[in-house]
């Protein structure tokens, strides 16, 4: 994929612009954008003395523990269904 094919744009993450490319399309890029913000916000208001790079830190560590969280309940799900189907092919 060439440079040209890829989709630029500047989003504000914690009173900062950014420049994002990437194949996503703009209006996804911005909500996850927005989802970051939000997060360094909440973050921020309960910690208020924490430094950007701190800050940034405890918010990559936050999602990615509901990441991880919301994909071990994918793979519970999942293998619900798959039990279940199994248990109706069984029937």
């Amino acid at each position: 994929m060439s440079q040209s094919d890829k989709t630029r744009v500047t989003v504000e993450i914690h009173n900062r612009s950014y420049t994002i490319v990437g194949q996503e399309p703009a209006h996804r890029m911005r909500m996850v954008a927005s989802l970051v913000d939000q997060k360094m916000s909440e973050i921020s208001a309960a910690n208020p003395n924490l430094d950007t790079a701190k800050l940034a830190v405890l918010t990559a560590v936050n999602t990615t523990n509901d990441y991880l969280k919301l994909k071990e309940d994918y793979a519970q799900l999942l293998g619900s269904i798959t039990r279940k189907e199994a248990s109706k092919d069984n029937d």
